[in-house]
């Protein structure tokens, strides 16, 4: 699982396209193994994202819960701590 794609479910405020968007690169770049991709593959790896935004879009606004929503400072700082815990300063 790339470390950089964050739990976007379940906060207040709820997310937005931008995050999605952003989540969908970072999943694209990771399982195609391109940062930026040639100008051959750039139609393909713009087309993935759009898919994907769309797709993961759609569940997040699909998905249901009863817990209360999350902090979004709150989940940063829990995730610093844990972050400084494991690597140190």
């Amino acid at each position: 699982m790339c470390r950089n794609i964050k739990t976007l479910f379940n906060f207040d405020p709820p997310v937005t396209e931008e995050e999605v968007r952003a989540a969908s690169l970072q999943f694209v770049r990771k399982i195609s193994g391109f940062n930026k991709p040639s100008k051959a593959n750039e139609a393909a790896f713009i087309a993935a994202i759009d898919d994907i935004a769309a797709i993961s879009m759609g569940l997040l606004t699909s998905l249901e819960t009863t817990a209360l929503p999350k902090n979004r400072e709150e989940e940063a700082a829990k995730a610093r701590e844990r972050g400084l815990a494991r690597f140190g300063d």
